[in-house]
C-alpha cells in the first residue's frame, strides 16, 4: 500500500489539513484534529473520532480509517 495523500477534514472547524512529509505534524485551527506521517504513515490525533473526516488516498484510491484501526 502506497500513501499518495495524507489528509483529513476537521468537522468541528471545517479545516482540511495535510501532512506532506515524515513527522510533519499539522493541527487544524481549532486544535481538535491533527494529522502526521506524510507519505510514510498515517496518524490522527483528535478529541473525538466523530470530528475526523478521512480524506487520505492510497494508490490513487480513497479509503476510510475506522475507529480502532491502526495504519
Amino acid at each position: 500500500m502506497k500513501i499518495t495523500k495524507n489528509k483529513a477534514q476537521c468537522l468541528k472547524c471545517g479545516d482540511i489539513i495535510e501532512s506532506t512529509y515524515t513527522h510533519d505534524f499539522r493541527k487544524c485551527s481549532c486544535g481538535a484534529l491533527a494529522v502526521d506521517g506524510g507519505l510514510d504513515y498515517i496518524r490522527r490525533t483528535f478529541s473525538d473520532p466523530g470530528i475526523c473526516k478521512e480524506l487520505s488516498e492510497c494508490d490513487n484510491k480513497n479509503f476510510d480509517i475506522k475507529e480502532g484501526d491502526s495504519t
